[in-house]
């Protein structure tokens, strides 16, 4: 990317293009709109993904919207792929113990 480049369009560009991509999925991961939507992209267009599980289980990832300012359509497509990650086979990174 360039300065000055649209993020959306050129994030949204380079997932069409690519064929694999890795999440690398951390405790605060799901509080953020870019991360879930990159997330969500990745998942709808059916794209082979690798998550890296970074100091969190798959069992403790879930959307977290703590101040309401995601539409109920963006909340309910973000959960649908943190959902598919969390069944997703992938690799599990424990920072205390390397």
């Amino acid at each position: 990317m360039e300065p000055g480049d649209k993020l959306y369009d050129s994030i949204e560009s380079a997932i069409s293009e690519c064929r694999v991509a890795i999440a690398i999925l951390s405790p605060r991961y799901c509080e953020s709109i870019f991360c879930l939507h990159e997330l969500a992209m990745l998942v709808e267009s059916g794209k082979k993904i690798i998550p890296i599980f970074y100091d969190i289980k798959p069992s403790e990832l879930q959307v977290v919207d703590t101040d309401g300012s995601f539409s109920p359509e963006q909340l309910e497509r973000f959960t649908r792929a943190i959902r598919e990650v969390r069944y997703t086979v992938g690799i599990t990174f424990d920072s205390q113990n390397g």
